[in-house]
């Protein structure tokens, strides 16, 4: 019997977006399902080989975002909710 993924996996599975607007959209709807998102931002930096993205937003309430927070082990930064996502890594010689 397979189990429901749970939130924090199903962010796990974002890794293989490709780019910005395809990993915004992913994390909207999956953030969405804590209440409507307000404003979402991502910024997208790499490392060496890693890659990483901070997706930065706002829902309606404060209760929905400590909720969100708590399911994907997210943090604030400032007045918003700070969510990184592990992207994979790049292949030699490519650009960020």
């Amino acid at each position: 019997m397979n189990a429901v993924p749970n939130s924090a996996d199903r962010l796990k599975a974002l890794t293989g977006c490709g780019d910005p607007v395809t990993l915004r959209l992913a994390v909207g709807e999956l953030c969405a399902e804590f209440g409507k998102v307000t404003r979402i931002d991502v910024l997208t930096m790499a490392e060496g080989q890693r890659r990483r993205a901070l997706c930065l937003l706002r829902l309606e309430s404060e209760a929905q975002e400590i909720r969100l927070m708590s399911s994907l082990r997210a943090s604030r930064f400032g007045d918003d909710v700070l969510v990184v996502v592990d992207l994979k890594a790049m292949p030699p010689g490519a650009c960020p």
